[in-house]
C-alpha cells in the first residue's frame, strides 16, 4: 500500500461571491508525481494556493499533510510543515544574488549542516547556479531563473514540492531540462504536485493525474491512461480523433 502524504478532501473555495472550487478531492502519495491539468481558469493555481495557504477563501473541506490538518493554517506554518511551492512566473528576488535567493528558501531553518547539504544538492542539480552564485537573480535567463526558483524551494527541505506552470515562457530545450530535473527530484525522494499547461510533457513524467474543469475534478487516472484517453487528447493534449 502506498503511503498517503497529502490529502485534499471536498475542498470548496470562493473569491468573494465567485466560487472557484466545488468540492475538489485529490491526494499525493509518498514517491509520486501527480499532475493537475485543465484549461485556464479551471482552478488549478487556486488549488495549489489553498494548500500552501497563500490564498484565502476556503469555505468547506479539509487539507491534511502526513495526517495533520493544515486547512487555514498560516503560510509560514504550512511551509514549516514541509510544503514548498514554486509559484507561476518564478518570483525570484531580482536584486539578490543567486546564493542569497537560495538562502531565502532556508529562512525558517536552523539546521546548518543540513542546509549546507541541501545547498550542495541544489548546485549538483543546477551547476549553472553554482557558476552564477554571485550574480543578481534578475540578470539570469528565464530558464536559469526557473532553476533558481526550484532550487530556492528545495532549500526548504520539503516533504512535498508543488510547482505551478514551471515551463511557462521557456524555450523547448529548456523545458525538456526542467522536466528531467523534476523527475530526478522525485526519484531522489520528494513527491511533486505539478500544475502545467504542457499536459503532454507533464503526464509523461507523472504517475497519476487529475483533470480539473471549472472547479471540479472530472477525471482521475494513471498518467498512462490519461495520455491514451481520447477525450483528454482532444481537450488538453492537442490531439485525438
Amino acid at each position: 500500500m502506498a503511503e498517503r502524504l497529502l490529502e485534499v478532501e471536498n475542498l470548496h473555495f470562493s473569491y468573494g461571491a465567485i466560487r472557484a472550487l466545488h468540492g475538489v478531492s485529490l491526494h499525493v502519495d509518498k514517491g509520486e508525481i501527480v499532475c493537475l491539468i485543465g484549461a485556464n481558469g479551471a482552478g488549478k493555481s487556486t488549488t495549489l494556493g489553498a494548500i500552501s495557504g497563500l490564498v484565502h477563501g476556503i469555505t468547506k473541506g479539509e487539507i491534511r499533510l502526513d495526517g495533520e490538518n493544515i486547512t487555514r493554517m498560516s503560510p509560514h506554518k504550512i511551509t514549516g510543515r514541509g510544503v514548498a511551492q514554486c509559484l507561476e512566473g518564478r518570483r525570484i528576488f531580482s536584486q539578490l544574488t543567486v546564493y542569497e535567493n537560495l538562502m531565502m528558501g532556508a529562512y525558517l531553518r536552523a539546521d546548518k549542516a543540513q542546509i549546507q547539504n541541501d545547498l550542495d544538492y541544489v548546485y549538483h542539480l543546477f551547476p549553472r547556479l553554482l557558476e552564477r552564485h554571485k550574480q543578481a537573480g534578475g540578470t539570469l535567463s528565464g530558464g536559469e531563473q526557473q532553476m533558481l526558483a526550484v532550487g530556492r524551494a528545495l532549500m526548504q527541505h520539503p516533504k512535498i514540492l508543488m510547482m505551478d506552470e514551471p515551463s511557462l515562457g521557456l524555450a523547448p530545450l529548456v523545458i525538456a531540462d526542467i522536466f528531467s530535473i523534476i523527475k530526478k527530484i522525485n526519484e531522489d525522494g520528494i513527491p511533486v504536485l505539478l500544475v502545467e499547461q504542457n499536459s503532454n510533457a507533464a503526464l509523461k513524467i507523472a504517475h497519476r493525474g487529475y483533470v480539473l474543469e471549472t472547479g471540479n475534478i472530472i477525471l482521475e487516472d494513471t498518467a498512462e491512461n490519461l495520455l491514451a484517453n481520447e477525450n483528454v487528447k482532444k481537450s488538453y493534449l492537442g490531439g485525438g480523433k
